[in-house]
Parts: C-alpha cells; sequence; structure tokens
C-alpha cells in the first residue's frame, strides 16, 4: 500500500513509535528512526526490519528537545529516503507529581519533547508534502489530550496542545491531499507507564500483574490494555486512500476511558 513513500517516525527505537514503524514498513513504506538507546541495539534494529520489510531503514538520533537537531532530521529523511510523505510525531516523556511540586525542568522536558517538537517537524515536513501534493501527519497524543488525570500537568498540557496543533494544521492543509489526525491512546503496556505500574503494585503490596489489573480498573473499562499492533494498525487506516476524508480528528484508542 505504501510502496514509494517515505516515513519519519520519533521516537520509534522502542515501544508504540516501533510498532507504528514496523506497521509502516510492512506496506512498504522507507522508515527513518529515532531515538535513544544503544547503539548496537539499536543498529541490529534498523538492520533487522530493513531485511524483514525490504525496504530502506534509516536512523537518526535527534534529541527532540532542540529545534536545530529536528531541522536537521527532517532534511536528512529527505536525503536518505528520497522525501517525506508521512510524519508520525510519537516521541514522548512522563513524569508525575502535584503542580505544586512539580519540578520546573520537567515541565519544560515534558513541553519540548512531547508538544514543541511536533511543531518543529510538521513544520519543516509540511514544504515536501505541499511540493508532492501528498502527506500523512500523525500526533501519537493520548487519552490525556482529550480528559486529565492528577499530577500530569505537564502531560495532559502538552497533549491537549498536540490534539490542537493537529486540528490547525488540518484546517491550514485541507484540500492539499494532506491530512493530519491524533491518535489518543488509552493504557498501552509500554516503558512509559511501567513506573506507573510499579508504583501501583508497590502501594497496593501485590504483583506487576495486579498493579497493572489495579490500573486499568481505574480508567479503562474494557479491563484490558490498549496493544501495539493496534496501533500500528489504525496508524496504517490513517495512511490508506480510505482516511483521504478524515483528517483534524482525535480518535480515542481507549477501551470506553473517554466514554465515561
Amino acid at each position: 500500500m505504501l510502496t514509494g513513500k517515505s516515513a519519519l517516525v520519533t521516537g520509534s527505537t522502542s515501544g508504540i513509535g516501533q510498532g507504528i514503524a514496523r506497521a509502516l514498513a510492512s506496506q512498504g513504506c522507507r522508515v527513518m528512526l529515532n531515538g535513544f538507546g544503544d547503539a548496537a541495539d539499536i543498529e541490529r534494529l534498523r538492520d533487522g526490519m530493513a531485511a524483514e520489510y525490504g525496504v530502506t531503514v534509516a536512523y537518526n538520533r535527534a534529541d527532540m528537545t532542540r529545534p536545530e537537531e529536528i531541522g536537521a532530521l527532517v532534511a536528512d529523511t529527505v536525503a536518505q529516503l528520497g522525501n517525506i510523505n508521512i510524519l508520525v510525531n510519537n516521541a514522548g516523556i512522563q513524569h508525575t507529581a502535584p503542580v505544586d511540586s512539580f519540578p520546573p525542568e520537567k515541565w519544560d522536558a515534558i513541553i519540548a519533547v512531547n508538544l514543541s517538537a511536533s511543531f518543529h517537524t510538521i513544520q519543516h515536513s509540511l514544504p515536501h508534502m505541499k511540493t508532492g501534493g501528498w502527506g500523512r501527519i500523525i500526533n501519537i497524543a493520548s487519552v490525556h489530550g482529550l480528559v486529565a488525570s492528577a499530577n500530569k500537568a505537564a502531560y495532559v498540557t502538552a497533549k491537549h496542545g498536540l490534539v490542537g496543533l493537529t486540528k490547525v494544521v488540518a484546517l491550514e492543509t485541507a484540500g492539499q491531499g494532506i491530512t493530519s489526525n491524533a491518535i489518543c491512546p488509552g493504557w498501552t503496556r509500554t516503558e512509559l507507564i511501567e513506573p506507573q505500574i510499579v508504583a501501583r503494585a508497590q502501594a497496593l503490596g501485590v504483583d506487576m500483574e495486579e498493579g497493572g489489573r489495579n490500573l486499568l480498573a481505574e480508567k479503562q473499562p474494557s479491563r484490558q490494555f490498549v496493544s501495539i499492533d493496534q496501533l500500528g494498525q489504525l496508524a496504517l487506516f490513517l495512511c490508506s486512500a480510505a482516511a483521504d476524508q478524515i483528517t483534524g480528528t482525535a480518535l480515542p484508542v481507549d477501551g470506553g476511558w473517554t466514554a465515561q
């Protein structure tokens, strides 16, 4: 479906980002990976994906808190892959604390990675999409882009902002063959929420599995984690012709969380 297309997926060396990168590659898309981690592990990932899917897979270590590196990342994507047709803004970090004790440096970092980075990637990518007359911008927001939870001031603020940015970009690109949408996952079993599961398990004096179930029971009526594969398949759908007129949306994948 995506043969001849090129994608940049930020925060794609693990978790949701890696799952989406794999889904895109499985449909013939060239992929630029981005994220931190052990260099040897990342090279094995890059080489393994290229061999498995028969597509070009590149890697750029750009720090998403640094606008100049983000600009260079987009330029490198175009240089190595030939273009940038699909942009998936997935990079994200988390910290939990009450507002009155939230470390200012954590606030700044979360806003930078979870919100400002997406503005910079979109700004640098749009000219290439407009030239080609086709583009897909997929912002990985969160259920916390739609509703709030205590102790997550920076994360909730950034994700609400990302949903707003998604809508503005959709309006500005309407009718140009470019769509802009946000995917809003509920609890997804990734490295990002592991500390919260650990904290819950320790507070209750239970094991990790029970801690996870308790976390789900509090918010997610399905009592099941969203899977990374489900999110990858949704991203693929948003890249398909069937989604040509889906733009400016925030799509919850949350087991009923926001239906309450």
